[in-house]
């Protein structure tokens, strides 16, 4: 008897769950996936934790096997979460020779800070732009979008494993 009461009470507690939840729109489900690689920890590290506390020296480190800085792949990160973000809004970006490279290796030392705070704030913009559009260009940049944001978990990943290999990540911020 007491099997079957805890058994309705889950059943119950499950089909409650499912009442309450409400279908997504394309813009929510958008915005959702920019904002959990921008500043909001949900499946993954965000990217301001993930570049949150380094040192310029910390940020350039490499493992000399050809892997990236962290400091490498947040400027990646700005350059094309920047440049897709004026394609997005009708702006013609800087000339751009194509040498994908060249998006990670012009990072240095000195620019560390500027580039975080870049970061952030091309982040806040694309969620900015992405909540003003209107449904019908959000339909038509969905694709360019969730790859932006698929773009940025994908090398956000890498910046932790970067601090995990120099010994500067701490597993409480969010990956044991």
């Amino acid at each position: 008897m007491r099997r079957m009461l805890v058994g309705l009470v889950v059943l119950v507690s499950c089909f409650a769950g499912a009442q309450e939840q409400k279908p997504m729109t394309l813009k929510a489900v958008l915005l959702e996936q920019l904002r959990s690689t921008h500043n909001k920890a949900e499946w993954f590290v965000p990217a301001n934790t993930a570049v949150a506390g380094l040192t310029p020296a910390q940020a350039s480190w490499t493992d000399k096997s050809g892997n990236h800085s962290v400091g490498q792949l947040a400027n990646h990160l700005l350059f094309w979460d920047r440049e897709s973000l004026m394609k997005f809004k009708g702006e013609k970006p800087p000339q751009f020779s194509g040498n994908n490279d060249e998006t990670f290796n012009n990072f240095d030392e000195k620019s560390w800070s500027a580039t975080v705070t870049q970061l952030d704030a091309v982040m806040t913009e694309w969620e900015k732009a992405v909540e003003a559009a209107d449904d019908a260009k959000v339909a038509l940049w969905a694709s360019r979008i969730a790859h932006v944001g698929a773009h940025n978990a994908y090398h956000i990943g890498q910046m932790v494993y970067v601090r995990k290999l120099q010994g500067v990540w701490d597993p409480a911020k969010g990956v044991k």
